[in-house]
């Protein structure tokens, strides 16, 4: 199972990938998030309820029979994608060429990243049935902190950390928890620095990457300061840790992200680039991820 930065570099066809790298370095989720390619429309597995009972006995006593329970669980694939049309005057008159026309499908390519980072967080397939179920609808009970409307505490961000079951594979926030973090831990070693896949420098907290989470494809701040704090007020915001992996949350699609040039379209004078995507993502284990919620600016 690999990230689809990795998979790209398997694929032969530069266009592919060249729009790989778009959706990677404008989403730090995509970077690091593995994905498992599967068959069919959906994908079925189980995950672990409870576990048998064990126990102690004597000489010629007998054990008490008893059965885990394991949950079945099923994540729909959800279609994504969009199409770029470029005028054919641009090219055929040399006002422009074939690289300006990437340009304009690597903007769609971006826009697609985006929107589809910000369904990894907020998405609600009952609001939006043509969405999957984002991580602020699918974590509750303990795998949710509260900061209660406060400021950010180092105490309180080792809480989300340790409601994840094993070390996270990365902690996402906006800039200003990344700040606040930084600031709090002045004088300790607790904040450190190293290199993501694309070779930019990336700060850790704990030796856990931080991802920066910034705008959506509507130019809006993703994990922005506009959730409401419980009590009515909409200025608070959230970080989450994940443990990435394929027993416990990865990503799932039918097959790479498909690109294809339709050449010129016989409705309009124009060439057309179609990029599709059928993906979604599963949480196969119960404490793979967890939210600090209520986070105050200041």
């Amino acid at each position: 199972m690999l990230t689809i930065l990795e998979a790209a570099k398997l694929n032969p066809s530069p266009l592919v990938s060249g729009v790989v790298e778009i959706f990677a370095r404008e989403n730090p989720v995509l970077l690091n998030l593995p994905f498992e390619t599967i068959n069919g429309p959906a994908y079925v597995y189980n995950r672990e309820g409870t576990l048998p009972g064990i126990a102690f006995r004597g000489i010629n006593e007998s054990y008490t029979e008893s059965t885990g329970i394991i949950n079945p669980a099923t994540e729909p694939l959800k279609i994504m994608g969009g199409e770029s049309d470029y005028d054919t005057f641009l090219v055929k008159t040399g006002v422009s060429d074939n690289n300006a026309r990437a340009i304009h499908d690597g903007l769609k390519s971006k826009a697609l990243a985006l929107r589809w980072m910000k369904t990894f967080f907020d998405g609600d397939a009952d609001t939006a049935p043509r969405e999957f179920d984002g991580l602020n609808k699918r974590l509750t009970g303990g795998q949710v902190v509260d900061m209660g409307a406060a400021t950010l505490t180092l105490a309180k961000v080792d809480e989300m950390i340790d409601a994840v079951q094993g070390a996270p594979s990365i902690l996402l926030m906006n800039k200003q928890c990344r700040r606040k973090i930084t600031q709090l831990a002045t004088n300790t070693l607790a904040v450190t620095m190293g290199i993501d896949q694309l070779g930019r420098p990336m700060q850790m907290y704990g030796g856990i990457p931080i991802g920066i989470v910034e705008f959506d494809d509507l130019g809006q701040w993703v994990l922005d300061f506009d959730e409401d704090d419980g009590a009515g007020h909409a200025n608070t915001c959230s970080m989450y840790a994940l443990r990435l992996g394929m027993d416990t949350f990865h990503g799932i699609q039918s097959a790479p992200i498909d690109v294809r040039d339709l050449g010129e379209l016989n409705s309009k004078p124009a060439f057309r680039t179609r990029i599709e995507w059928f993906a979604a993502m599963a949480i196969k284990h119960p404490r793979a991820a967890a939210r600090l919620q209520h986070i105050k600016a200041g």
